[in-house]
């Protein structure tokens, strides 16, 4: 995925009430911008880092602003980390149809955001004539506490063990479910669930993948021109 413009620098004065922040452009103009991620940002959101924007014309728009990465050292060196979650569906949609990841594979055509469980929508559904349907949730990853040990959720997410539970009830179905952790950290080579900071999302993970919810997590590799799925990694328990 490459962005549609050049990204603009600046550097953080704060973030706020979750969904803003205040960055200082270079031309000492002082902007409010649009932060797409809901989460705490552990170690991202440091006053002072040096971070990217994204820009858009669309003139509804209130914030024309979106905060798309930041540069930090989470252990292994200066590095990109991308902090929008709404760019992990686009990077698997590409991936799927290029048939990057190899236990996505075979699936003759996929649709976004379909109904399914109790009131939830499944990120992508894949299908095809000779396979049993496939539900594929997808969750961004953005907390490393420890150099290249990602981990998720970096808060307590009721809508991801709900996702889990929902999932697990899909295999009961005959289908197939798989969650795919997308980390946006290129540093990441293992990963595991954060159970001190949402032990009941933990219960969840471990409840659906004994059911036969398949786990994968892949790293991104990151850069002022773009964001791709890059490779995987292994999940650990920690």
């Amino acid at each position: 995925m490459r962005f549609s413009s050049t990204l603009i620098p600046g550097t953080l004065a704060r973030r706020y009430k979750r969904f803003l922040a205040d960055v200082v452009l270079e031309s000492g103009e002082m902007a409010t911008v649009h932060v797409a991620n809901p989460g705490a940002m552990t170690g991202l959101d440091r006053p002072f880092s040096r971070v990217w924007l994204s820009g858009s014309d669309n003139p509804l728009r209130k914030l024309p602003l979106t905060w798309e990465l930041v540069e930090t050292d989470l252990g292994s060196g200066t590095e990109f980390v991308g902090v929008n979650t709404q760019q992990p569906n686009t990077l698997v949609a590409e991936a799927l149809k290029e048939g990057l990841i190899p236990e996505l594979r075979h699936y003759t055509s996929f649709r976004q955001e379909v109904k399914y469980g109790t009131k939830s929508r499944v990120d992508f559904l894949l299908e095809s004539p000779s396979r049993r349907p496939c539900c594929l949730e997808v969750k961004n990853v953005h907390l490393m506490r420890k150099p290249r040990f990602a981990e998720f959720p970096d808060c307590v997410t009721d809508r991801g063990a709900k996702h889990m539970e929902e999932l697990a009830a899909v295999i009961g179905t005959g289908a197939r479910a798989v969650v795919l952790f997308v980390i946006q950290i290129p540093s990441a080579d293992r990963f595991a669930v954060a159970r001190d900071i949402d032990p009941a999302f933990a219960a969840a993970f471990n409840a659906a993948r004994g059911q036969g919810v398949q786990m994968l997590a892949w790293r991104c590799n990151v850069n002022l021109n773009g964001i791709e799925i890059a490779a995987p990694v292994p999940i650990v328990d920690e």
